[in-house]
């Protein structure tokens, strides 16, 4: 079934990206100590935040691409480019503790007036960038013109397993980040920073991937 093959696509490239997994790791790192029905609000307006975002994107993501006047391949190839870059840096970067401890300096999220300050934060960087950050974009755009590329039935089937796997994924997002305390205090620290480096090499090799796809393209275009 063309929905299923759809959303099995999507899926598959949307969950490294969106990483529910390490992304809570951030986002507790960035929440700090907090009540428990704090990461709950959270978790739930992060996820809505999530849907509506890349639900957008997955809407119009043929029409941007139409109107600035790029190609699919060049979208590949650059996105491939962005993918491989964080799937790099993420292999290369601190451990997660630290690198969250960062972050939370880099977000400036005070002591007092902590709950309201979090939920101001609740786009962003919670949503973005720390849950779908640039790549995850890029890669909407890229499926998002590709299902494009159906006519009547096989195109909204198309987009409907992509909106699918956005709703999915945005549905892990909020179990990992509404129970993040829990998660962390099962899994040490270190099985989590070898979770994060499987994943950082799985990104590595989709953006290669990606990136030789409309390399390949862009290359048959010139021989001809």
């Amino acid at each position: 079934m063309l929905v299923w093959h759809s959303f099995l696509i999507a899926f598959s490239a949307l969950l490294p990206l969106i990483n529910p997994l390490g992304s809570a790791l951030v986002f507790l790192g960035l929440a700090g100590d907090v009540p428990p029905p704090v990461y709950r609000s959270l978790a739930r307006k992060i996820a809505i935040n999530n849907v509506v975002f890349l639900g957008i994107f997955e809407l119009l993501g043929s029409a941007i691409l139409n109107f600035f006047g790029i190609s699919l391949p060049i979208v590949q190839v650059s996105g491939g480019i962005v993918i491989a870059a964080i799937g790099w840096s993420v292999l290369n970067e601190k451990d997660s503790e630290a690198a969250a401890k960062d972050k939370r300096e880099e977000a400036q999220i005070s002591p007092d007036g902590r709950v309201r300050d979090l939920e101001e934060k609740a786009f962003y960087p919670f949503t973005f960038p720390v849950t779908s950050g640039p790549g995850t974009l890029v890669v909407l755009l890229t499926l998002s013109a590709r299902f494009s590329g159906g006519i009547g039935t096989d195109m909204v089937l198309g987009h409907l397993g992509l909106f699918l796997a956005i709703v999915v994924s945005s549905a892990l997002v909020f179990f990992c980040y509404a129970y993040a305390a829990k998660i962390t205090k099962s899994i040490s620290p270190s099985t989590a920073h070898g979770i994060l480096r499987v994943v950082a090499f799985i990104l590595l090799c989709i953006g290669v991937q990606i990136a030789w796809n409309g390399f390949a393209v862009l290359l048959g275009t010139i021989r001809r």
